[in-house]
């Protein structure tokens, strides 16, 4: 055999430690960045009327943001590993913050999907790049930890995204949340510069990342557990999008009600990487297929009970994100476990098809919107239900195996 992965394996232990709040300030960033995905949903209406669309057509900024988002991992994972993981986040996270501010000044509708894709396609850098420090730079024994926070903290981006965004709208307005996201993008990424441990020698390029993501989707299993992927997100900004859409009559216009119901899914996505030690009783197989199903059930109760009131619905939106928070690290735990040496590239394709699904969800709810919120509940949940259903038979193949 060769000396290269001894080498690479020497490296690996000599390579600096991650600093002190290194996971934190990638989680919080992990927040700000992802919400730009989100932070157009409550804002919907004021965009339209001032580019003078209609509401249907400012929600292709979330999806044009979303594709977007999920091709530029496809890049920037490898990307990550040629140039290294704190140079792409920093260079990635001031281009998406010049862009973000650009978003601000559109016109209209045309030139503002155009820059919501170069936005989305900027803070693609992120993501893969935030994985790729922490599988290289923090210690083995905090890493599925730190990893259950990073993914935590995308979904509570979903949340957070939406309440800043529809807060901020009232005093500034919706330019002015763009403007202010992109001095704070500006902030987080020159603040990482000096939170980061700086990057090992740059790795020669090649065509081994491609040539790996090609042969991870020739495995059976693993194209079930991307296709399960895909329905998280797609169920989880569904709803919420159906709920600003056409949420229920007590509902409709009273933002202050809306804004509490966002807010009230925050305590299952904090939850989840605190009980990660208890989660991890049960193996990612048993648990993503389980935690899609209870998504699927919850989002079915959320449409059904929605004419109850607050409190009945605010009950089963926070079932909903926990179950949605507890199937989004144990994917990629799975994902991981069955890819082996090549997690890189695994990690790549889980982010692209995690939103793509994030993309698809509006549209959904869009279609469904005009038969009310109860049908866009019942949509989404059978999407999640089809993704339990992949998770299941990945888990019977894997008992056959």
């Amino acid at each position: 055999m060769s000396t290269t992965q001894p080498n690479a394996e020497v490296n690996r232990r000599q390579a600096p430690a991650s600093r002190p709040f290194a996971v934190t300030a990638l989680s919080l960033t992990g927040v700000l960045v992802v919400g730009q995905l989100y932070s157009v949903l409550p804002l919907l209406a004021p965009v339209a009327r001032d580019w003078g669309a209609d509401q249907s057509t400012v929600a292709w900024t979330v999806t044009a943001f979303a594709i977007a988002y999920a091709t530029g991992f496809l890049v920037s994972g490898p990307a990550a590993d040629r140039f290294g993981p704190r140079r792409v986040i920093i260079a990635g996270g001031l281009a998406t913050a010049a862009l973000t501010g650009a978003v601000a000044l559109a016109p209209g509708a045309a030139a503002g999907l155009a820059l919501r894709a170069l936005q989305g396609f900027a803070a693609a850098s992120f993501a893969p790049a935030a994985f790729s420090y922490i599988a290289t730079r923090v210690e083995a024994e905090r890493r599925v930890t730190a990893i259950t926070w990073l993914t935590s903290s995308f979904l509570a981006a979903a949340v957070i995204g939406q309440l800043a965004a529809q807060a901020l709208e009232q005093s500034i307005g919706w330019q002015g949340v763009f403007a202010a996201s992109a001095v704070a993008l500006a902030v987080a990424a020159l603040g990482l510069r000096f939170v980061l441990a700086p990057d090992q020698s740059p790795q020669p390029s090649g065509g081994g990342a491609v040539s790996g993501m090609l042969g991870l989707l020739r495995d059976r299993r693993l194209l079930l557990l991307y296709g399960a992927t895909t329905t998280v997100l797609l169920g989880f900004v569904g709803v919420y999008s159906g709920l600003q859409l056409s949420g229920p009559a007590w509902l409709t216009g009273d933002a202050q009600a809306l804004l509490t119901l966002r807010a009230g899914a925050l305590p299952a996505m904090l939850a989840v990487p605190l009980l990660s030690s208890r989660l991890a009783r049960y193996s990612p197989g048993t648990r993503v297929p389980a935690a899609l199903i209870g998504a699927a059930v919850t989002a079915a109760v959320t449409g059904l009970v929605a004419d109850l009131g607050p409190v009945a619905l605010g009950v089963s939106l926070l079932a909903f994100a926990g179950c949605v928070a507890v199937a989004a690290p144990a994917l990629i735990q799975a994902i991981g476990m069955r890819a082996g040496a090549a997690r890189g590239s695994a990690t790549a394709l889980y982010t692209f098809a995690l939103f793509v699904g994030a993309g698809l969800g509006p549209q959904l709810a869009t279609v469904l919107s005009e038969l009310g919120f109860t049908a866009v509940a019942l949509g989404t949940a059978a999407v999640l239900a089809v993704g339990g259903a992949l998770a299941l038979a990945a888990l019977l193949r894997r008992a056959g195996d």
